[in-house]
């Protein structure tokens, strides 16, 4: 995904936002970047945890509560992350020599990370092209920004053909957590595959910037060896350890996720919109007026999401309560 110069690179980047269309800081209702607006609720942190350096016993406690939560099977490794986004873009440094393909269109940041690191990139429609153009593919599962789904046995199939070159599979697993079905962690072993998985989405914590990277033993210990000993911050040791060992409150979040879709996708449908995809965090809009409607959303103070190499699609996150009527209220007023 390229960016539009009405977006920045990612989503969020309020302040931007906040000059060039003159509303204040604290009165946007961000729905650009696809996080939880329920966020997982916060603790209070001992002074400990800022003042002195991140214990390496807290962060084997986090593994360990992850490797729980995720399902890791022993045979595969785990490691903590400062935001999956870093660890995608060391992974050029520990993978196996060659071009890689993307499945796309997707986040921009899988072709950024390999193209700086002077691999050859190569843009595919489906896990099965990918898979004949490289040895090393990479995806995202589910898909940012349509929620394209790919099941754990259509990735294992792939990632069998790529073991016989000496390849590798990489699937980010940004919005795993609102998909768990979805994951190939579980299966995970032998076979070439690194796994991404990102903290902040769906716990709504993006800021703690936490997140983790899965697979064989000697690629994620080369990654874990390029973060050195304090990978993460002492409070991201410890939000994450109890978020992920909050199975009630996971259960009780994804139940609320797809509730909050449903009520987004009749919101968007009820305006004439068609949906184009997305998951349990946002929504993907198909709209020759994706521009015009995002400029019309960001000047009543709503911040969205479009892309320059997607002109006709426009992302929308899943907003707070109290941001429903104001979006409802906001896209009635775009002239369509």
């Amino acid at each position: 995904m390229l960016d539009h110069p009405l977006a920045p690179r990612h989503g969020g980047a309020l302040r931007d936002a906040s000059a060039r269309y003159g509303v204040a800081l604290e009165d946007w209702l961000d729905l650009s970047t696809g996080i939880n607006p329920h966020p997982y609720p916060l603790a209070d942190l001992p002074a400990s945890d800022f003042h002195r350096l991140p214990d390496p016993a807290a962060l084997a406690d986090l593994l360990a509560v992850a490797r729980k939560a995720y399902g890791v099977p022993a045979k595969a490794a785990i490691a903590a992350m400062p935001g999956s986004d870093l660890a995608l873009r060391l992974l050029p440094l520990v993978a196996p020599a060659g071009d890689v393909a993307i499945v796309g269109p997707t986040y921009s940041g899988h072709a950024e990370a390999w193209g700086r690191a002077g691999r050859g990139v190569h843009a595919a429609a489906s896990l099965d092209e990918a898979a004949e153009r490289a040895a090393i593919v990479a995806i995202v599962n589910p898909n940012n920004p349509d929620g394209r789904a790919v099941t754990p046995a259509e990735l294992l199939g792939v990632a069998e053909r790529l073991a016989r070159r000496d390849g590798l599979l990489v699937v980010d697993e940004a919005f795993g957590e609102v998909a768990p079905g979805l994951s190939v962690i579980p299966h995970l072993g032998a076979l070439p595959i690194v796994v991404l998985r990102s903290f902040g989405k769906f716990y709504g914590l993006a800021g703690l910037r936490l997140g983790f990277v899965l697979g064989q033993d000697a690629r994620v210990e080369h990654l874990r060896e390029r973060v050195g000993d304090w990978p993460v911050s002492g409070p991201a040791l410890s939000l994450g350890r109890k978020a992920l060992a909050d199975s009630a409150w996971q259960s009780a979040t994804r139940q609320r996720l797809a509730a909050a879709r449903s009520r987004l996708e009749s919101l968007v449908s009820g305006v004439g919109l068609a949906i184009e995809g997305g998951t349990d965090l946002f929504v993907l809009v198909r709209t020759p007026q994706a521009v015009a409607i995002h400029g019309s959303l960001a000047r009543a103070g709503i911040w969205t999401r479009v892309f320059a190499d997607q002109p006709d699609r426009i992302r929308i996150g899943l907003p707070p309560e109290s941001g429903f009527a104001r979006l409802e209220a906001a896209l009635g007023r775009v002239e369509r």
